[in-house]
């Protein structure tokens, strides 16, 4: 299993590079050029960058992932290309995407969507806290161990 974290605006790298060590697992970073950074990680860790572009490193991180691998995310749309894979998927708030429940949240991203260019507001996701990084934390370790 190898870990792949879609890594543009990630709150999550660090938490899992950190369980990643734990379990001696290869951590792959997918990210815009725009993100390149000169800071030290450990072996385990290596990074993937991409053009700037909206999806550029989506369709990056679909070329790459193979069944069996774990995808961090929180594209709907990107979840929904990997899931047939065979890829895990795994939210920074700890929630795992399945073939179950991906239909729905696309469905609830396009209404969104129309209500935004029809003038309307929706919520935006709320800030990210430490509770929401335990929880993400823990929810990883599960999915390794399975």
């Amino acid at each position: 299993m190898r870990i792949f974290i879609d890594g543009d605006g990630s709150p999550v790298k660090d938490t899992t590079i950190e369980v990643a060590l734990k379990y001696q697992l290869e951590v792959i970073i997918v990210t815009s050029i725009d993100h390149y950074s000169l800071k030290e990680y450990p072996e385990n860790v290596s990074f993937v960058y991409v053009d700037k572009g909206s999806d550029a490193a989506d369709y990056k991180i679909v070329q790459l992932v193979q069944k069996g691998d774990l995808l961090i995310t929180q594209d709907y749309g990107l979840a929904s290309l990997v899931l047939p894979k065979g890829v895990s998927v795994l939210h920074q708030l700890g929630r795992e995407y399945t073939i179950e429940t991906i239909d729905g949240l696309l469905e609830q991203r396009y209404f969104s969507a129309k209500v935004r260019k029809s003038g309307g507001r929706t919520k935006g996701p709320k800030p990210f806290t430490a509770e929401n990084r335990e929880q993400f934390k823990q929810q990883l370790m599960l999915m390794i161990e399975r």
